[in-house]
């Protein structure tokens, strides 16, 4: 009983000790990569699982690539997998390469990787040029008419300048710039819409691909249509405001004269209030006059004619004689 316990306990504990082994060491895996004729060892797979790399990460690639007639390191790829790269990407990456003819090493392709961008997707941007549209562009010509226009860019993938070039928001950027400056340079909107080539012909000559990650190939301008008469509108604007400045002057100048109406109002009315106030010291220096002996009657008498006979003089120029009055009718009253 007891040797059949001790037995039991042997063939249990065999059991685990052959699952946890096929569960640490990727016995499948190895057989599948020697198959495929890649040359790896068991114990090169137990490190990678003691380095905490996935070897399926690892040798899936190898396997592609071996196939493909390249000659990748297995230390290279793990040395990418630890850096956080995408092993499976790159390989597919260089195969793709291989295939266009397109000259790109093992050492570029992961820095490709390394710094964000999609390496197969770059590799089949080179094969396959992409096209860029641009969003719709305003820009005004010389004549004051507003030009919308909306281009389409052919580019392709640069695989040299991909590490540190700028990417399709800068291309856009930079054809947006030369359709402003194009349009804008141009004498009258009409010449830009007989030749819509003028645009591309500008704008790839001013080599605006450069410091990015492509290559443009072509510009063709898909739509171009007359927008709003930009020119009329500012000088309506600038008529507009020139008014407004007229119109704030001429009320200046018009406070400015009802204040110095006022003002020779008030000086009038002050001269005619002294006036008025001489007036009432006349009869009192004729009076004064009377008593000291200075006047006599006579003398009064011929400056009340004086005065009588200036008031018809008067009333005669404004066309309104009264009936003349005598110095004895004026004593009378």
């Amino acid at each position: 009983m007891e040797g059949f316990i001790v037995t039991l306990v042997i063939i249990v504990a065999a059991i685990l000790f052959l699952i946890l082994f096929f569960t640490f060491v990727p016995l499948g895996l190895w057989i599948s990569a020697r198959a495929s004729g890649v040359h790896i060892g068991i114990f090169q797979l137990v490190g990678m699982r003691i380095r905490k790399v996935v070897p399926a990460r690892i040798v899936s690639p190898l396997i592609k690539a071996t196939k493909a007639g390249l000659e990748v390191s297995i230390n290279k790829l793990e040395a990418h997998y630890l850096a956080g790269g995408n092993v499976d990407r790159v390989v597919n990456a260089l195969i793709a390469a291989q295939r266009a003819g397109i000259p790109l090493d093992f050492e570029k392709s992961c820095a490709i990787d390394l710094a964000g961008r999609d390496v197969l997707n770059a590799v089949q941007m080179s094969v396959n040029p992409k096209v860029i549209e641009t969003p719709v562009i305003a820009a005004v010509a010389m004549d004051g008419i507003e030009l919308r226009a909306k281009a389409r860019v052919t580019v392709r993938a640069n695989i040299d300048r991909l590490v540190g070039g700028a990417g399709e928001e800068t291309i856009i950027a930079r054809i947006g710039e030369g359709i402003v400056t194009t349009v804008g340079s141009s004498s009258s909107h009409k010449a830009v819409l007989e030749n819509p080539d003028l645009i591309s012909r500008t704008v790839l000559n001013k080599g605006l691909d450069a410091g990015t990650a492509f290559e443009i190939l072509s510009i063709d301008i898909a739509d171009v249509d007359v927008g709003r008469n930009v020119g009329a509108q500012l000088q309506i604007d600038q008529a507009e405001a020139d008014k407004r400045i007229a119109q704030a002057l001429a009320e200046e100048r018009r406070a400015m004269a009802v204040a110095q109406e006022q003002e020779n109002l008030a000086a009038v009315q002050g001269m005619r209030a002294r006036v008025i106030e001489a007036e009432a010291e006349v009869p009192k220096a004729i009076a004064t006059a009377f008593r000291e002996g200075k006047l006599g009657v006579m003398d009064y008498y011929n400056m009340q004619n004086v005065i009588s006979d200036t008031e018809m003089r008067n009333a005669i120029s404004r066309g309104t004689a009264p009936a003349q009055r005598n110095v004895g009718e004026q004593e009378t009253e």
